[in-house]
């Protein structure tokens, strides 16, 4: 046999840098795909954006955390574009409770998408556009699961606001706050009440959402009852 028809020998190192790069092909391919389901996750996690609609995100890491992050979104076109955030926002002290299981008393936060009913606060309206309430002494809460009025703001001096009620000259929590619509139109007894998104005093709440005062304004002067905002509380 002619030895210019002789095959060299396979050289192992070429055969190793063949592996590696099939290797490395494959893993861009799971790392491509893989990566665009996540976003694709996250794009869903938020519902579709609507004309003028307002969006606050309230999302911790599990059912016992007691901190969770606060973003604020406002829709343009077909998409959501970020407005405030991401801040730090107070949560219950026994943490979110899953959907359906708030119950009155629980120091949780209930979990779901809500409305925000009105605005209130010890001091003065700071500018909003919803609707402002402002609190005096007479001003509760009805926390009573067995009264006609539960889950209603009650002033004293005319009704019965029930049993150990919430007082809403509460400093500096109430100084300015905003009514989350949960359980406030059927007004379950039992499923719990008085549910705000309000000033933090630096711990976890009794069941509401709280922001540091100069955020919290922010998100209260931005929100508008013409663009219905919502507020969706979860776990991530």
């Amino acid at each position: 046999m002619n030895s210019t028809n002789q095959r060299a020998p396979a050289d192992p190192r070429m055969a190793s840098v063949r592996v590696s790069a099939a290797l490395l092909a494959l893993v861009m391919i799971f790392s491509g795909f893989f990566g665009a389901r996540a976003v694709s996750a996250s794009a869903a996690a938020l519902p579709p954006p609507s004309p003028g609609r307002q969006l606050i995100t309230v999302t911790a890491d599990s059912y016992q955390k007691t901190t969770a992050t606060l973003v604020a979104y406002t829709a343009e076109g077909s998409r959501w574009v970020k407005t405030y955030g991401p801040w730090t926002a107070n949560v219950g002290k026994s943490g979110i409770a899953p959907p359906s299981q708030k119950r009155e008393g629980d120091g949780r936060t209930p979990s779901g998408t809500y409305g925000f009913d009105f605005m209130f606060g010890i001091k003065p309206d700071p500018g909003v556009k919803f609707p402002y309430r402002q609190a005096f002494s007479y001003d509760k809460w009805n926390d009573d699961s067995t009264s006609p009025l539960y889950n209603e703001w009650v002033d004293a001096r005319h009704a019965d606001p029930g049993v150990a009620p919430e007082n809403m000259v509460t400093p500096p929590a109430y100084d300015y706050g905003a009514v989350i619509a949960y359980n406030t139109k059927n007004r379950t007894p039992y499923l719990g009440s008085a549910i705000f998104l309000h000033i933090s005093s630096g711990a976890p709440t009794t069941g509401c959402v709280s922001l540091p005062v100069d955020e919290l304004l922010q998100v209260l002067r931005w929100m508008d009852p013409k663009h219905s905002p919502q507020i969706d509380i979860r776990v991530a």
